[in-house]
């Protein structure tokens, strides 16, 4: 073997040794983190399918922050899935018209807590508008304000969800329709 080999041998030895060797704590923390994280969504996914009277993992949920409040979507992931499409319809017109009332119940049940901004939503109710709309695959529930105050509980809301549900949208303000 040539001298160059052994060099490249052994530092490939060492990456290998320290990557292994160093964040033994870290990596067994992030499993530790990962089988939380797995189980927080799968009994959040458990109360939601309940509660909303539709299985989560036939549907996707987004949750779109906006310049004049945001958004609730849930469609169906199967185009032929007729039966979840109208539950997410059904469900999401009820959101909308509890939402209005100041009853975020149901977000709380599924999420074992009271999801920020909801006390704050609640207070200035009159001020917020919730518009149901159904979608080729389900519905959208566009939610709007002109009050700085309730925009920011609105925002803090739907964030929550976003991070909760592990959505992958964006916790910055996007155009929505």
């Amino acid at each position: 073997m040539s001298n160059k080999a052994y060099i490249y041998l052994g530092l490939s030895i060492l990456a290998i040794s320290l990557t292994n060797a160093l964040p033994v704590q870290g990596q067994q923390s992030g499993k530790k983190h990962c089988a939380m994280t797995h189980k927080h969504i799968d009994a959040i996914n458990a109360r939601g399918d309940k509660e909303m009277g539709f299985e989560h993992l036939k549907t996707t949920h987004h949750f779109l922050l906006a310049s004049d409040g945001g958004a609730i979507q849930v469609e169906a992931n199967d185009a032929n899935d007729k039966q979840s499409r109208d539950q997410i319809r059904q469900h999401l017109q009820h959101i909308a018209t509890m939402f209005a009332d100041g009853n975020f119940n149901t977000p709380t049940v599924i999420h074992a807590q009271a999801p920020p901004g909801t006390e704050l939503m609640k207070q200035l109710k009159s001020e917020i508008s919730y518009q149901f709309r159904e979608t080729p695959r389900g519905a959208t529930v566009r939610i709007t304000t002109r009050n700085p105050n309730a925009l920011q509980a609105i925002h803090d809301f739907l964030r929550f969800q976003i991070k909760e549900h592990m959505t992958g949208d964006s916790l910055e303000i996007v155009p929505v329709r």
